[in-house]
């Protein structure tokens, strides 16, 4: 089995210094990328449906993909932002529930400075979430992040690591398993997501009866195998919707979902709204 650290792989879509005057003013973003900023100057809000954060210097701030926020300025505000993607089958970012707030090293700032510094071209050239925040824009920024020099892309993941441990130092699992074979279940289905996963795999893997196995799965994860499969299925659709050009029936399929008819209808009871719906209202 891949450690931790070999299914981490953070891509850098967007990266620079932000200098605004009372103009980064944006309401309902929500993007399929981790957003990760290091104030120097001046303050702001980010403005989320459970908290408001008061953005001050010296401060890093990370607001989780798929998060419905909004940004609220009313003076000159400098700010360093990384767009932080993963594309590959783990997403170990999602799996963790991360700090919004931590207060800066000096070392940050620095960081923050020399991965604008060495990726110049993925500046944004606007702060209008439209501008960028869309599927066209999105496939752009991964074409360019992968064409980088081998030298700038080593040195680039390298200091997303760094910064990103700064968070992993007070992070917590979203789910919080202590028996290790459900912390094995939920593995398979991570690295199983595009695939029909099996009850019976995982209860034959545990060693356990199927009642047992699922009553235990329930207990530690706080849903049943199946309604917890559905969900990570449905998240990775959410994703798949917005970062590409697929219809909703090859999304379906990838998933592992032959009735693409069932796959809408769990996609609703999860996320509240159609599979075509969810795309059109993320994605100009």
């Amino acid at each position: 089995m891949a450690s931790f650290i070999d299914r981490l792989h953070p891509l850098v879509l967007n990266v620079g210094l932000a200098v605004h005057n009372a103009d980064w003013n944006w309401k309902n973003v929500n993007s399929p990328f981790h957003r990760l900023y290091y104030i120097t100057e001046g303050t702001a809000q980010v403005v989320m449906p459970q908290t408001t954060l008061d953005l001050k210097p010296d401060h890093l701030y990370f607001i989780p993909a798929f998060t419905t926020h909004g940004y609220v300025c009313d003076s000159r505000f400098v700010h360093y932002y990384i767009h932080i993607y993963e594309e590959y089958e783990s997403n170990i970012l999602d799996q963790w529930d991360f700090p919004f707030e931590l207060e800066a090293g000096g070392i940050d700032r620095m960081l923050f400075a020399r991965l604008a510094q060495i990726n110049p071209h993925m500046k944004l050239l606007s702060s209008n979430p439209d501008t960028y925040d869309n599927n066209p824009t999105l496939e752009q920024e991964l074409r360019k992040n992968r064409q980088r020099a081998l030298c700038d892309k080593v040195e680039s993941r390298g200091i997303v690591y760094q910064l990103l441990s700064r968070l992993f130092k007070f992070a917590r699992p979203k789910v919080v398993t202590k028996d290790e074979r459900i912390v094995q279940a939920v593995d398979h289905i991570q690295r199983h997501i595009f695939e029909t996963i099996e009850l019976e795999t995982m209860v034959r893997r545990s060693c356990l009866s199927k009642d047992h196995f699922i009553r235990l799965f329930r207990k530690e994860t706080g849903l049943t195998p199946q309604k917890y499969i559905i969900r990570k299925k449905v998240e990775r659709a959410q994703l798949m919707l917005v970062t590409q050009e697929a219809t909703v029936k090859n999304v379906a399929l990838a998933l592992g979902y032959d009735d693409v008819s069932y796959f809408c209808r769990l996609f609703k009871k999860v996320t509240g709204c159609q599979p075509h719906n969810y795309r059109r209202s993320n994605v100009v």
